[in-house]
């Protein structure tokens, strides 16, 4: 018999979740059994998986020791210290942590998230950061997730949740919008005042691409299509290029891109919706693969307090780079970006 005691960090969860997370190589169907032959006991009590489990609650196993560890399996050559310490050392940018979640500012190239079992994203970082910082462990029922997903050639700030409370709290809060979310993008032409563009989104899922619509009386009937939301203002630009800051209001799959092509501002570098002979211009002179786009501001609500929090990136050397190139880069421009809402 085995007794697991649940953490803080796992708090908050279905405790079939939790089950399946301790105990990765059993199938769902063979956990629901032995909940119903009382195998596994919650708070010494018979439990049907639905339940919210609680700091402190115990769990009995009644397995062998032979069963219950081909279940768990090898946690250090999956997710403990021994994988961690394999990752290519990299210093993760956290701009802020408190108990619950951390924000970091992911950089160009590296995927959010897994894109195949074999690929190292993000999450793995953080995982590697709060083992070694000894948040949680590696035999623990609860891994650490994001919140929020940037493409892998655009960079800024993603949300991780440090327990199963954050992680839920904070991407409901992405869902409902609540979340202020501003970008900082690098377009071609002179934009020169403050718009606010809306539009109907229809993605192709085998392509990976989007398209906008300014009607729906433009979209076929089979399609389905979500409204957009998309507001810009230009911090600085000359005639090829425009600095904006946008505001991302409804936060689809590729939105700003896609949108701010579709109002004829393509965002520099992007090779799927961008401008040929812009990409050209910024891959010669200034070295730039992949498309200027950068997660700059989130302004979270506080429960229960006044005011939001506000979580901001430096401007990265990229933007800074080919704004001097420009003649355009002036030291007043990060604080000009902070004051546009």
């Amino acid at each position: 018999m085995k007794e697991l005691v649940v953490s803080p960090l796992e708090a908050g969860q279905r405790f079939d979740k939790y089950l399946i997370k301790c105990m990765p190589n059993a199938s769902k169907s063979f956990l629901y059994k032995m909940l119903r032959k009382k195998n596994i006991l919650l708070n010494g009590k018979k439990a049907d998986g639905s339940e919210k489990i609680s700091s402190g609650d115990c769990v009995k196993v009644f397995f062998s020791d032979e069963t219950f560890e081909k279940f768990t399996g090898n946690p250090d050559s999956v997710n403990g210290k021994k994988y961690a310490k394999e990752l290519s050392p990299i210093k993760l940018s956290v701009l802020y942590e408190n108990d619950d979640f951390l924000a970091v500012n992911k950089p160009s190239g590296m995927l959010s998230q897994k894109a195949d079992k074999n690929d190292v994203s993000l999450v793995e970082h953080i995982e590697k950061y709060l083992l070694d910082k000894g948040h949680y462990n590696s035999a623990s029922a609860y891994k650490p997730g994001i919140c929020n997903r940037l493409d892998r050639n655009t960079s800024g700030i993603v949300v991780a949740g440090k327990s199963v409370a954050g992680l839920q709290r904070m991407s409901q809060a992405f869902r409902d919008r609540t979340i202020e979310k501003y970008y900082i993008c690098i377009v071609k032409g002179k934009v020169a005042e403050r718009n606010l563009i809306n539009g109907y989104l229809y993605k192709d899922k085998i392509s990976n691409k989007v398209t906008v619509f300014s009607g729906v009386s433009d979209i076929n009937d089979n399609k389905k299509y979500s409204v957009i939301e998309t507001e810009y203002v230009p911090v600085c630009g000359n005639d090829r290029i425009t600095l904006l800051k946008v505001h991302l209001i409804t936060g689809k799959t590729h939105q700003i891109r896609a949108h701010l092509a579709f109002d004829g501002h393509p965002i520099a570098g992007d090779e799927k919706y961008g401008d040929f002979g812009l990409n050209k211009y910024f891959r010669k002179k200034y070295n730039i693969t992949s498309q200027m786009l950068h997660a700059f501001e989130l302004n979270i609500p506080q429960d229960g307090k006044e005011g939001q929090l506000c979580i901001k990136t430096p401007v990265p050397q990229e933007f800074i780079d080919v704004l001097k190139g420009e003649k355009l880069w002036v030291p007043g421009i990060p604080e000009d970006l902070e004051a546009l809402h």
